[in-house]
């Protein structure tokens, strides 16, 4: 700690830091574009002058920039000096000369950071009457609009998408006093998180391009904390409603997740919400009814032999809800056979195995990655933003050897050239992690797993001998078990992508041996897992959609309800149509019609994330609450609000549901904690939802009435659909915005409710974690270890993933869809020639031959076939490991 004095007012401070960081964490305001808390400093801006005295005689000073000034014992500074005051308005004037007067305009207007800069410093008149300088914008793709005119050449955007996320195809041109910031030419930008330039562009350069089609001005946007539905990292997230429209999803910062960027996927892929397939009215043998009568029918089906299927896309509340209406003897989660294996095998490592699971914070912290399986960037892409950062700490160390402090963004980089931690990444193609790491290792999931059990013997002599290695498998294990037992922090990452149930037992090998050689403490493993609660259904039933099928074959079945799950996504669609048939009701509750909805008898309209609330539970095992932006419109109505009302009002409210199944379920006893409930209240106000600025409610629906109608009520949130109500002090876990007196854009306004900034939120991140490690793990090793051996007669099949298409929900977004490939399968240039195919390749999966086009792919191993998962047409998810291709040419 350090003691300095601020314009006369001592403060106890951490030593190190830069000042601007250290004066934003006392809640000081200072002005300032180019700094960002995730980024460093690079001083380019000059706008956060101050003055700095030498000691308690110095009247005079000298201007300094806070960002780049260290902080230590006796530092003496004045943010509201006259010179610092005059040095900063000049700042803002001389960037203020070639920015356009066109705020009215703007879509960034009202969450400006560049607006709330220059209030703050009091530009208020223009001097200025020269021609301003003009640049062309560039088309970037369907997520961000461009208009370079408003740049004040700040740098944020190429450091973020260059540096921090990886990207190569955004940079800085640059002639004479002309600086661009875009493409080399017009084009898509290729980086999976440049969503991220909207909100960490301080004017309005980059702006959200499916907002501007339904643009609203931010202040008239009603917002709710939420957490992302598209893949199992848990990132936090802010929607923004009007008029009973999803407009849009900004980041909500969370310390230990998310922090302050999220996936194109996540900021983007809201659009099913509005899509034309959302299921608004109950239908009945397909024809529209009213909610009463459709509530009476369902009535009329309870009892008798009925079943209940789950799905991982659904709140925890909803899933228990279904469980307790049908017996917890006729759930069944909605996984499919090999998903619901894998996630059992997931379970059992995190709850009795030496093992913990890292938040991405802690992820950014190792020091040494392996990779065992998973296509990160494709299935859980901010996790991969993590470990992106993961491979900058080897240069941080050299830093803190030259004395750098690791904030000095410009220097660290410059000191560490391209010295990075090692990152080991074995995978069954090429991965966007493939630039950062030490080593890549193609290979099929069996040669994959096999290696990874030969890093656990390297690394441990009592884990199980892999026989048959080859002298370069076993030199590879050799460097990277050296690595792992050498390094301070290092992180296993597998999943369940590949489908391999050898992969996910190889990752727990390499852990426990981790583990037994740091003398039994815990070591880092992180598994991905594909959909927002598949790790919660897993904890609450293991059985899988076959399983469901088994039992229903087992007796006459008289009723099925399929809960927000499409299940020709799961398995064969022959087995799927053989059940509903052999099935006298089947009652679907979902919002999306799907193939699964078009087999209901009884179809009712459940609400998406942004209609409902509950529970989710992460990878990390994190459990966090969801809330609602809007009301559902016309009959929709919350999916365990359906199950409750059939069951007789079973549950009055959420909070109820969320209280039974914590006491219920073996291992969720803390989800009670995960959220305020909703009777909290400040001073006896709930939290608003809408920002003070709110405006036009009075004529929101005057083409209807001319009365300002009365705000919905929330029975089942501390949340008011109003602008009025408590905004002090409000826990993390509801707070709906970000915002600030003087601090409009909302990723600038979050530094006034963290502990420090770039920290953990005051009160603590919202959420609570699931799995703690076991106090007395007693984990045996998995001892069977794969054949090198290949079957001849058949390809192995390797699921290939992507970003945009590979997820269900997201996938039906406008937005998204110039992103989704089409389906195809790729082969190894050398089997393609082998096999004498060019441009398709006839595939027989799952007993139905596939004709696809074909790609030609380098990184794949030989013997193995690519095909493209979750793409239209292709989506089952009960993959095959083994198929069968159609073809007069030679097998390798």
């Amino acid at each position: 700690m350090a003691k300095i004095t601020v314009d006369g007012q001592t403060h106890d401070v951490k030593a190190g830091e830069n000042l601007l960081k250290t004066c934003l964490s006392l809640g000081l305001d200072l002005p300032y574009f180019c700094w960002h808390p995730a980024l460093g400093s690079v001083g380019a801006c000059r706008q956060c002058a101050v003055v700095q005295y030498k000691d308690e005689s110095d009247t005079r000073g000298r201007l300094v920039m806070a960002c780049m000034t260290p902080v230590a014992e006796g530092l003496r500074v004045s943010l509201e000096a006259p010179e610092a005051r005059e040095f900063r308005a000049g700042v803002i004037e001389c960037l203020m000369t070639n920015h356009p007067h066109d705020c009215p305009v703007c879509e960034e207007g009202g969450e400006c950071h560049l607006q709330d800069m220059t209030v703050m410093t009091g530009h208020t008149f223009r001097r200025y009457r020269g021609l301003k300088r003009t640049h062309r914008n560039q088309y970037l793709g369907p997520f961000i609009n461009h208009e370079m005119n408003r740049c004040i050449a700040c740098y944020r955007c190429v450091r973020l998408y260059r540096d921090y996320a990886g990207g190569k195809d955004l940079d800085v041109f640059a002639s004479r006093n002309r600086v661009y910031f875009g493409r080399f030419e017009d084009g898509v930008l290729e980086n999976e998180f440049s969503g991220n330039l909207v909100e960490v562009c301080p004017t309005g350069v980059f702006t959200d391009r499916p907002f501007s089609r339904h643009y609203v001005r931010k202040w008239d946007l009603q917002h709710a904390p939420s957490v992302c539905v598209h893949c199992g990292v848990g990132c936090n997230t802010s929607p923004g409603e009007r008029y009973g429209t999803l407009r849009r999803i900004v980041n909500r910062y969370h310390g230990e997740v998310n922090g302050y960027f999220l996936c194109d996927r996540g900021r983007f892929g809201y659009g099913f919400v509005n899509s034309e397939r959302r299921i608004r009215q109950p239908l009945l043998h397909g024809d529209t009814i009213t909610a009463e009568t459709a509530l009476a029918h369902f009535r009329s089906l309870i009892g008798g032999h009925m079943i209940g299927i789950g799905s991982p896309r659904a709140s925890l509340e909803a899933n228990f809800a279904l469980r307790e209406l049908v017996g917890a003897a006729n759930f069944y989660a909605g996984l499919s056979q090999g998903e619901a294996a894998l996630a059992a095998a997931v379970l059992e490592v995190l709850r009795h195995w030496p093992v913990r699971v890292p938040s991405l914070r802690e992820v950014e912290q190792a020091d040494a990655v392996l990779i065992v399986g998973e296509d990160v960037a494709n299935t859980a892409p901010r996790l991969a933003l993590a470990l992106r950062q993961a491979v900058r700490n080897r240069a941080f160390e050299r830093a803190d050897r030259l004395k750098i402090p690791r904030w000095q963004d410009a220097a660290v980089r410059e000191a560490a050239q391209d010295e990075k931690s090692p990152l080991f990444v074995l995978a069954s193609g090429a991965t966007r992690l493939d630039d950062i790491a030490e080593s890549v290792l193609p290979g099929t999931p069996e040669d994959i797993a096999r290696l990874g059990m030969a890093v656990a013997r390297r690394i441990d002599p009592n884990a199980p001998a892999v026989p048959d290695l080859s002298e370069a498998d076993a030199h590879l294990a050799e460097c990277i078990a050296g690595t792992l037992g050498s390094a301070a922090r290092p992180l296993i990452v597998s999943g369940t992508g590949c489908g391999s149930l050898a992969v996910v037992r190889a990752a727990a090998n390499i852990a426990h041996a981790l583990a037994n050689r740091r003398g039994g403490s815990a070591s880092d493993l992180c598994y991905v897992v594909p959909e927002c609660n598949t790790l919660g259904l897993a904890m609450m039933d293991g059985r899988s959609v076959m399983d469901a099928f088994a039992a229903a074959k087992a007796g006459d079945l008289d009723t099925v309800i399929v809960l927000e799950n499409d299940l020709y996504r799961r398995t064969d669609g022959g087995a799927v149509d053989s059940f509903f048939n052999g099935t006298r009701h089947v009652v679907v509750i979902d919002h999306i019609r799907h193939g699964t909805a078009a087999k209901a008898q009884l179809l009712l309209p459940g609400s998406t994330f942004a209609e409902t609330e509950g529970t989710l539970v992460s990878l990390e095992g994190r459990a966090q609450r969801f809330y609602s932006v809007m009301p559902g419109g016309g009959e929709i109505c919350d999916s365990w609000r359906w199950l409750s009302d059939a069951a007789g009002a079973r549950w009055l409210s959420v909070d109820g549901l969320t209280a039974v199944c914590a006491a219920s379920l073996s291992g969720f006893g803390p989800i009670r904690d995960a959220a305020p409930p909703a009777g909290f209240r400040i001073e006896g106000e709930k939290i608003p939802r809408q920002p003070h600025r709110y405006s036009g409610r009075t004529a929101m629906n005057a083409h209807r009435d001319i009365h300002e109608p009365r705000p919905p009520d929330d029975p089942d949130s501390a949340l008011a659909f109003s602008m009025e109500g408590a905004n002090v002090d409000v826990p993390p876990a509801l707070l709906p915005f970000a915002w600030a007196p003087r601090w409009n854009s909302h990723q600038q306004a979050v530094n006034k409710f963290q502990d420090e900034v770039g920290g953990s939120l005051r009160s603590g991140d919202p959420g609570v974690r699931l799995f703690e490690t076991p106090e007395t793990p007693e984990p045996r090793w998995f001892d069977e270890v794969p054949s090198p051996s290949r079957d001849r007669t058949r390809w192995r099949a390797i699921p290939l993933y992507h970003v945009f298409g590979s997820e269900e929900l997201s996938a039906l977004s406008p937005s998204l869809t110039e992103r989704v490939p089409a389906a195809y399968a790729a082969l190894h240039p050398d089997d393609a020639n082998k096999l004498g195919v060019a441009e398709t390749l006839a595939v027989r999966l799952n007993e139905r031959l596939v004709r696809l086009p074909l790609r030609l792919e380098a990184s794949l191993p030989r013997g193995a076939v690519g095909i493209s998962v979750s793409l239209p047409g292709l989506y089952r998810s009960d993959f095959p490991a083994w198929v069968a291709i159609e073809t007069e040419g030679d097998r390798p």
